[in-house]
């Protein structure tokens, strides 16, 4: 039976659902299995992407943890591709990687003002409110008025993150220095816009039903918006999510904060239907001043013309949630228009001549682009494996395939990498960090304190 030796770079759920598919078939072969990540934890975007208020989609950490805890795979943490090891290091002890980086930078927006000062991506703003270890430790919340551009989850993550009062955050494992710089927002009104209307939205009801819910904020909506066409009518009445997604809507419609009459709420939240983001202006020190936009139709298809009329509204603040971009990893192919590694169910090819690249595969939202709930990463996975499994007659012939072989070279490089155990020292660490105050965690977030903590020293 042929030993496998095989790397998983990237331990988030796409890698860690691959590494756990491939075990459960090692029927078919004897496989071992070294998850390498960057940082010092596991579990990727479900740690670092999801908001601190979302307990139910951290749940699934759980069932992530349960495949780390058997035992079987060995996580190398605090090991950076490219740098602390390289493709030609993994081609000499293994026989194939699989490549589950997913996307954490933002797509861009290219409009005219895009670059002002007060201007951010969605991503960079996630990372700070979750405390990921390389992003600064403050962020600038001066802005009263603030615009978000775009309709899917990460929009209203960041939406609900900028409107809610910080108190209601302390349940959480929200790090302390974010709580404090969202307690001193002057934050009063948080405007989001999309291009189509309230029937092509991308968010689930259960985010958008969230927003409803929070204490002291006001929800505008604007009954320009839900004058429907034909098209909308019909996702609403065959599509459930449209459905209820509507419902909420029209429920907030009767409120008496609706249409800016006036709420009695600290903070407003609006949504923007059939909103093209034109322009964001700037004042004479280079800082966002306001947005411009034009106003669009229905188009009878579940598209959009535009009309001509343009709008502006006085803004400090801009984030753009348009969505997440794949990087390059170093000798690996890379699509730079789509941000992915280009290839075939899983299979990294060369995108200039299609040919399939040996020993090289790709999962997760590196291989497809940002699309999909975290359940859609594990029948990615599966399909990546497959090929795997299929493969063997091209994998690597490793010079070195010992286990021993990767702890000494890391050793001998002065990389201070963290492993399993230590991701349980860590992970006690925070947790009893959080228990003096009725929280299930506070996180720590300087990555030298997260390595110190998880190395035991």
């Amino acid at each position: 039976m042929t030993k496998l030796r095989l790397a998983i770079v990237g331990a988030g759920p796409a890698g860690i659902y691959a590494a756990d598919i491939l075990l459960k078939a090692e029927r078919k072969f004897d496989v071992s299995i070294d998850l390498f990540e960057q940082l010092p934890a596991p579990y990727g975007l479900v740690r670092y992407g999801v908001a601190p208020d979302h307990p139910r989609i951290k749940g699934i950490i759980t069932a992530l943890r349960e495949v780390l805890d058997r035992g079987d795979i060995r996580i190398f943490g605090n090991v950076r591709f490219g740098r602390d090891i390289t493709l030609d290091d993994l081609k000499h002890h293994y026989h194939a990687v699989i490549f589950s980086t997913g996307a954490i930078r933002d797509s861009g927006l290219d409009i005219p003002g895009i670059d002002a000062v007060g201007s951010y991506g969605a991503a960079d703003f996630v990372s700070w409110f979750d405390g990921h270890p390389d992003v600064p430790r403050e962020w600038p919340l001066e802005a009263e008025s603030v615009a978000v551009i775009g309709n899917g989850n990460v929009a209203l993550d960041i939406t609900r993150m900028l409107a809610k009062h910080a108190d209601d955050l302390l349940p959480t494992e929200i790090p302390a220095n974010v709580y404090e710089g969202l307690k001193a927002s002057p934050v009063t009104d948080v405007h989001v816009f999309g291009r189509r209307g309230p029937a092509q939205v991308k968010f689930t009801p259960l985010e958008l039903r969230e927003l409803g819910e929070l204490r002291d904020v006001d929800m505008v909506v604007y009954d320009e918006d839900f004058d429907y066409d034909e098209a909308s009518k019909d996702a609403i009445a065959s599509n459930k999510q449209v459905m209820v997604i509507d419902r909420i809507l029209q429920s907030w419609r009767k409120r008496p904060s609706a249409n800016n009459a006036g709420g009695e709420a600290s903070r407003r939240l609006h949504l923007h239907f059939y909103a093209k983001p034109l322009e964001v202006v700037k004042d004479a020190e280079g800082r966002v001043a306001a947005l411009r936009w034009e106003r669009t139709r229905p188009d009878g298809q579940g598209g959009v013309l535009g009309t001509g009329e343009i709008r502006e509204l006085p803004i400090q603040a801009l984030y753009r949630a348009v969505g997440y971009f794949g990087s390059p990893l170093p000798g690996v192919p890379f699509d730079e228009h789509h941000g992915v590694i280009p290839n075939h169910e899983g299979q990294v090819i060369r995108r200039e001549s299609n040919e399939r690249v040996p020993g090289i595969y790709a999962t997760g939202w590196i291989k497809r682009g940002p699309v999909g709930l975290i359940g859609h990463t594990k029948s990615d996975a599966m399909e990546t494996i497959s090929h795997v499994i299929n493969d063997q007659g091209s994998w690597w012939e490793p010079a070195d395939p010992s286990a021993e072989a990767i702890p000494a070279l890391l050793a001998s490089r002065g990389v201070a990498w963290t492993d399993l155990e230590g991701w349980h020292r860590l992970d006690e660490h925070e947790i009893s960090l959080g228990e003096p105050h009725g929280r299930a965690r506070v996180k720590v977030v300087p990555r030298d304190e997260m390595v110190r903590i998880s190395r035991g020293e």
